[in-house]
């Protein structure tokens, strides 16, 4: 299928940004590093993308191309068009980062083992704020936040269910996922503080229509 570009935009590392998806547009998202996505219905902000309809309906916590993003209830808000991300699964089991999870993590002793990086180099906000930061215009508070659809965040679940990063990003110039509104949506992303491979190159967004 072919498709007339609307409008595109690049973000830097450790931003949120929102934006409106009509039913039929498109966004494909580029990165190397976790996009924190999430969704609600622009003509009711309580619907909103739900992390748990969306594996529950699908029977799987891996999804892909021609898999579906769930509302809470249980409505088809995004389809997955097309996914080059092949070395890893995007993540349905994390929430957001944010600086007081990173602090609990260091206080835990847990922080360095799972970001690979010294204390010295924890971010001073994350998802949690941008997205919270993003929203509040639109009369969203953090607590109607749902947690995200984590792109391009591999998850290793092991066999007694401890979840690990896998550090696995999209390779050099980035991967993309290309994600179809099936109704008006709110959109709202947060790119990751992340600072693996690719972390500091953000992410840029192509909204699209069927041409």
């Amino acid at each position: 299928m072919q498709y007339e570009p609307l409008w595109n935009k690049s973000l830097p590392r450790n931003v949120g940004f929102t934006f409106e998806l009509k039913q039929g547009q498109l966004v494909r998202i580029t990165s190397q590093t976790i996009i924190d996505f999430v969704c609600f219905n622009q003509h009711n902000l309580r619907e909103r993308f739900d992390q748990a309809r969306t594996k529950a309906n699908q029977r799987k916590v891996f999804i892909t191309t021609g898999d579906s993003l769930i509302s809470k209830l249980n409505n088809t808000m995004v389809t997955i068009v097309e996914d080059t991300f092949k070395d890893g699964h995007h993540d349905l089991q994390e929430g957001m980062c944010s600086r007081k999870r990173h602090e609990l993590a260091a206080a835990r002793g847990m922080w360095e083992i799972t970001y690979g990086r010294p204390l010295t180099e924890m971010p001073t906000h994350g998802c949690t704020e941008n997205l919270s930061n993003v929203l509040a215009p639109f009369g969203v508070p953090l607590e109607d936040i749902p947690s995200p659809f984590n792109i391009f965040q591999d998850m290793i679940i092991r066999p007694d269910g401890e979840l690990v990063h896998s550090h696995v990003r999209p390779a050099a110039p980035g991967g993309f996922i290309l994600l179809r509104a099936e109704m008006d949506l709110l959109v709202a992303i947060s790119v990751c503080p992340d600072s693996s491979i690719g972390g500091t190159t953000g992410a840029s967004l192509e909204v699209l229509q069927a041409a």
